[in-house]
């Protein structure tokens, strides 16, 4: 009888400490709703952009040749240092002084310097120390390769059906790898097709001052048209099936219930998202986050209210 009792007591207190547990889910409301944040719609003027891949590369570059036959007695610089016109970079001596050296100090009529300093004729980049010290060299020999600071450009591979939003003159933007984003201009262009990509080549100088390695692989960005008055969204709210075939935003149509509506997707740019159709009101509240798996119609808490700029 008392084995009962005390099994009976103990179910009695093991619901009621059931009820008092705090519900340990994070993101699950302990209305039922789920929990979601919102933006709104935007109408803003939006760019048409066209991506293309560019590379860059100094134009112009420097050979300085000895004028000498000789030995390297002294490098002043190293590949890769910024060097002004004028600048000495090599120390050489001459073949007939370095055969006489050791016979300098017996016979002074023998006696005579014969180095020669050979400077940098222009301010640039040395891109590449082709003789080290005690290296032999010829007259006319290349010693080195200075690249000129202001001829540095983006080269720009364009499909030919696509010369068209490639004007000279155009103003563009530069994307590189880290996402440094550098404003263009298109100077020139050349006049050969490459025969297998079927793409023309186009020059592009960036409009602001920087040093940026030859080789450097980017991104420019052409503008094809601008929207002047386009719907604009947070990609975040745009939902789509397993094909990206079909697309909807999950919208409010009071404080706790959201329905799916479907729409049709315009330009795209980085986080924002052009709404073709259907034509949305500025006060409407699209889901932005908490939407994905929600059905047709579901209910709704509202966490927070985003801003999709």
């Amino acid at each position: 009888m008392f084995k009962k009792i005390d099994l009976a007591v103990l179910v009695v207190a093991f619901i009621t400490g059931c009820q008092h547990l705090p519900n340990l889910e994070e993101g699950i409301s302990t209305s039922g709703k789920t929990p979601v944040s919102i933006s709104h719609i935007k109408i803003e003027s939006m760019n048409d952009i066209i991506s293309l891949n560019a590379t860059s590369v100094y134009q112009n570059k420097n050979q300085v040749k000895s004028n000498i036959n000789g030995f390297i007695k002294k490098t002043f610089f190293n590949s890769g240092d910024f060097v002004q016109a004028g600048a000495p970079l090599f120390s050489v001596v001459t073949k007939e002084s370095s055969a006489l050296e050791k016979f300098n100090a017996k016979d002074s009529m023998l006696a005579f310097n014969g180095n020669i300093t050979i400077y940098a004729p222009s301010t640039g980049i040395l891109s590449e120390n082709i003789k080290q010290p005690n290296d032999f060299i010829n007259e006319g020999d290349e010693l080195a390769s200075i690249s000129v600071i202001n001829s540095f450009v983006f080269i720009l591979n364009v499909p030919f059906e696509e010369n068209k939003y490639a004007a000279i003159g155009a103003e563009c933007n530069i994307v590189l790898a880290d996402s440094t984003q550098i404003p263009g201009k298109i100077t020139s262009r050349l006049s050969t097709l490459d025969p297998v990509s079927q793409t023309q080549r186009f020059v592009i100088k960036p409009t602001t001052a920087i040093l940026l390695p030859e080789n450097l692989n980017a991104i420019v960005q052409l503008k094809k048209s601008t929207r002047k008055q386009a719907q604009i969204i947070n990609k975040a709210c745009i939902l789509t099936n397993e094909t990206m075939e079909v697309f909807w935003v999950m919208k409010l149509i009071n404080d706790t219930t959201a329905v799916k509506v479907y729409v049709k997707k315009g330009i795209s740019i980085g986080d924002k998202v052009e709404i073709l159709s259907p034509t949305f009101n500025p006060d409407d509240r699209i889901i932005n986050s908490g939407n994905y798996g929600l059905p047709d119609t579901a209910n709704v808490e509202i966490k927070q209210v985003n801003s999709n700029e």
